[in-house]
């Protein structure tokens, strides 16, 4: 990728992401379109004179309007201006089609920007065997691993919803309530460490994990149970894929 192409291409994705990670498109949308048009110009500055880089512009505006009239809650603030139908800022199904559509568009526009490297990219991911093995690999540690993390823990699980109300019963549901997301990027961080041949940074996410969520006392020896035997069940899962993915394609394991 040259430097031209990667500042244009991480400047409107960081446009992009900033906002959505700090949830502007549902509760501040006017901050959210200015954002990404001011950023996404600064990205595309040097090439001004390109009609693709504008495109490329237009593109994730088009995606930060679309996203603001899919996602807005009511109540939000408006954009600071009317808009008419079917362009509308209020709730219902119209502004969420019209959201969608903007959305499309903009993808479709940026395909057409990325021009040619496009179907180049997007053959060589298609084709290439090794990215589908480590891709699948991948899905089977995060979702694979979650089903064996889930049936790991189901006895403990069946046991908390045995305890009668009180207490006990409920601090053991809190900290459960989490788990989910949280086994998820456990699974993919620690897959892609071990993917890369770097368990050493897969042990760090471990002792973050445990740094930042390890049960204490009062939530009771179900949770203590709960989060060993899930933690477990996660590190068996990314391992085991992450050496399978590395052996399938002939790098060493370790």
């Amino acid at each position: 990728m040259r430097v031209e192409t990667a500042r244009v291409f991480f400047g409107i994705a960081a446009a992009l992401a900033t906002p959505w990670g700090a949830d502007w498109h549902r509760t501040r949308p006017a901050s959210t379109v200015l954002f990404v048009g001011l950023y996404g110009a600064y990205g595309i500055a040097p090439y001004v004179g390109e009609g693709r880089a504008w495109s490329a512009w237009a593109a994730a505006v088009l995606v930060a309007v679309g996203s603001v009239l899919f996602l807005r809650i009511p109540g939000a603030s408006a954009f600071g201006f009317s808009l008419s139908f079917p362009l509308t800022t209020g709730p219902g199904r119209a502004t969420r089609r019209a959201g969608m559509a903007l959305v499309s568009f903009a993808v479709l526009m940026g395909l057409w920007t990325a021009g040619g490297r496009t179907k180049v990219l997007s053959a060589e991911f298609v084709l290439s065997d090794r990215v589908s093995v480590f891709l699948s690999a991948l899905l089977l540690a995060v979702f694979g691993g979650g089903a064996l993390a889930s049936l790991a823990t189901a006895s403990v699980r069946a046991e908390v919803d045995a305890l009668p109300p009180g207490q006990e019963r409920d601090r053991a549901l809190d900290f459960m309530s989490g788990s989910r997301t949280i086994g998820l990027l456990e699974r993919g961080l620690l897959f892609a460490f071990i993917g890369a041949g770097q368990p050493e940074a897969a042990a760090l996410v471990l002792a973050a994990k445990s740094l930042a969520r390890v049960p204490t006392n009062d939530h009771g020896k179900h949770a203590s149970e709960y989060f060993l035997i899930g933690t477990l069940a996660s590190v068996i899962a990314s391992l085991a894929m992450g050496m399978a993915a590395r052996s399938a394609v002939g790098l060493p394991t370790f």
